[in-house]
């Protein structure tokens, strides 16, 4: 009951923070339609860079980030997904455009640069492609575009071709969807192997610097469950569909096999982190944009414009 009734408030809270960013956006764009009038594609940058400043000037002041800010360690688990769950899509209609904001955890994905630095996610990481049938070779290619964490006198062993191909491609570390695409095509090449089109690397991978950053298990998606535990599909999907209600590693219900394995990796119950998107239509021009947003620290960052 006492779950339920927070989500109750959570929700009203919830509604009250859409209004604040519909008002908000609203006002911002209508004054810069005023002074932007030259061609269309430069008006969308101008109007995304503008939806940006406001949606950060939005989760740095509401009320209602700030109690997330301010939850206690017993209610924040608590409090953010049931904001998250209620807060998720919010589609706005400004003027002449279109905005579907989303709004989840920046948590809830397996950040592929820790390969560098745990050879457990490096073996793991291989049985799950092998189960999709590609080969562990491929978890090797990923390491070769990782050269910030290596050895320095490593920084030129390369088992394959893949930086000769591209030699324009950013090798320091995995940082973006677009970067991966390059190494899977490079794989599907020389293996002739389509089999990397049955791995949903939306729902796996996070791209971000940061090797330490814990999963949340509260959000962790199913393939993510899968890499960590060693796991079936199925196994995995239960784990994420009782998600939300997890505090402790007993509230995981692991077997003793599953407690080890997850031990090897860094996990959180509670990650105050907001992956947000902002989808924006034009009548011309489309505009997607991605940032992570810290809570606590009220800062933006990891941010893509793509135009």
């Amino acid at each position: 009951m006492i779950f339920h009734a927070r989500a109750g408030i959570a929700l009203l809270i919830t509604l009250m923070f859409v209004l604040v960013i519909t008002v908000a956006i609203g006002y911002g764009l209508k004054t810069l339609n005023k002074t932007t009038q030259s061609v269309s594609a430069s008006k969308m940058l101008y109007q995304s860079t503008a939806v940006v400043e406001d949606l950060l000037k939005i989760l740095n002041t509401a009320p209602q980030i700030a109690q997330l800010r301010e939850s206690n360690n017993t209610n924040a688990q608590q409090e953010l997904y049931a904001f998250l769950s209620s807060a998720e899509i919010i589609p706005l209609k400004m003027q002449d455009l279109d905005l579907l904001i989303t709004i989840k955890s920046a948590r809830a994905k397996f950040n592929p640069n820790i390969l560098a630095k745990n050879r457990q996610a490096v073996e793991n990481l291989k049985v799950l492609v092998n189960d999709y049938g590609v080969a562990s070779n491929y978890v090797d290619i990923l390491q070769e575009c990782m050269r910030e964490y290596k050895v320095k006198n490593l920084y030129n062993n390369y088992a394959s071709g893949l930086l000769d191909e591209n030699p324009t491609l950013f090798a320091d570390y995995i940082a973006s969807k677009k970067q991966l695409k390059i190494i899977n095509a490079y794989y599907k090449k020389e293996y002739n192997d389509e089999a990397l089109q049955r791995i949903d690397f939306d729902a796996l991978f996070y791209y971000s610097k940061d090797v330490n950053m814990a999963v949340d298990l509260n959000y962790a998606t199913p393939e993510v469950w899968q890499l960590l535990l060693q796991t079936s599909a199925e196994r995995a999907r239960e784990l994420s569909a009782n998600a939300g209600g997890y505090d402790s590693i007993e509230s995981l219900g692991l077997s003793d096999d599953e407690k080890k394995m997850l031990k090897r990796f860094k996990t959180s119950f509670y990650e105050p982190y907001l992956y947000v998107t902002v989808q924006i239509n034009g009548q011309k021009n489309h505009a997607k944009i991605a940032f992570e947003y810290d809570i606590k620290k009220k800062k933006g960052s990891n941010f893509v414009f793509e135009i």
